[in-house]
């Protein structure tokens, strides 16, 4: 019991990392985007108000982090919130994209109010430029609660490029070391994953490369480090790839279907359990 109070001690401030963290990042989106939160501005003042506040907001959050993070928690906001305007834009072309390829999206403001996708995607963009300054441990909190809202997993450490889509969005899985291009829309389901390798090769590049303008449609699975899916290539569904394929490429799963009247009789030798 001892041995177990010391062990929870030395971990306490976590859990307020935890519970903090999903809330700045939804706190930040509906600062940047009206749809996610109700508050009114009524002038530039107000709004670089409200910068400020989360500004300070985070650098409380990340303070229980200090002692394991390369800078200050102030340098660390400082950065972040500089390069805010840039994530904003890849936001935006984010949710452009979806909704030109979503014939069943009526306005990028839908696509922004109502997609798992564009939550999904926004999150990991605010994740991956804290991944990218090396703080741990919050990142992967901020996507983890993403997943957890949406059933979309993306690594924080993924390196993804503008104009990114995802459409429907359950079930997809992007790890830590993969690349995508710019243009590159995927479907329900897709796994971008690694093969298994010994946790001494956890800082090699373990999950595949996919170049732009790809498209990848549901369930397929794109498994390793040398995979590379070049350019202007389609996935089709329920492929499962571990090799490279070169730009222009139409891969696609060939399956049997059979159709058979249901009136017809069937003899117990045709069932199967």
């Amino acid at each position: 019991n001892e041995e177990l109070l010391k062990f929870r001690q030395s971990r306490s401030l976590l859990l307020p990392v935890k519970a903090r963290a999903s809330q700045f990042a939804e706190d930040l989106l509906g600062l940047l985007f009206p749809h996610f939160s109700e508050e009114v501005f009524y002038s530039p003042e107000e709004i670089a108000g409200q910068f400020t506040l989360l500004r300070r907001n985070l650098q409380s959050i990340l303070q229980p982090l200090r002692t394991q993070m390369h800078c200050t928690v102030e340098k660390v906001a400082e950065d972040f919130f500089q390069i805010v305007p840039s994530i904003y834009r890849k936001m935006w072309e984010d949710a452009e994209t979806i909704h030109r390829g979503d014939p069943a999206a009526e306005s990028v403001d839908e696509v922004i109010s109502a997609y798992p996708g564009f939550f999904a995607i926004a999150t990991y963009r605010i994740a991956h430029e804290f991944y990218r300054m090396e703080v741990p441990i919050f990142p992967r909190i901020l996507t983890e609660s993403a997943h957890h809202r949406t059933g979309v997993d993306i690594h924080p450490g993924a390196k993804i490029g503008k104009c990114f889509c995802i459409d429907h969005g359950t079930g997809i899985v992007v790890g830590e070391t993969t690349m995508i291009g710019d243009n590159v829309k995927i479907y329900q389901g897709v796994t971008l994953g690694a093969l298994s390798v010994d946790k001494a090769l956890a800082s090699s590049k373990r999950h595949p490369t996919i170049e732009d303008n790809v498209v990848i449609y549901s369930n397929a699975t794109i498994l390793g480090g040398e995979t590379v899916i070049g350019h202007d290539s389609v996935i089709g569904g329920n492929v499962w790839l571990t090799e490279s394929v070169p730009p222009y490429s139409v891969v696609y799963h060939k399956s049997e279907v059979r159709v058979r009247d249901s009136r017809d009789n069937v003899t117990p030798l045709d069932f199967t359990i």
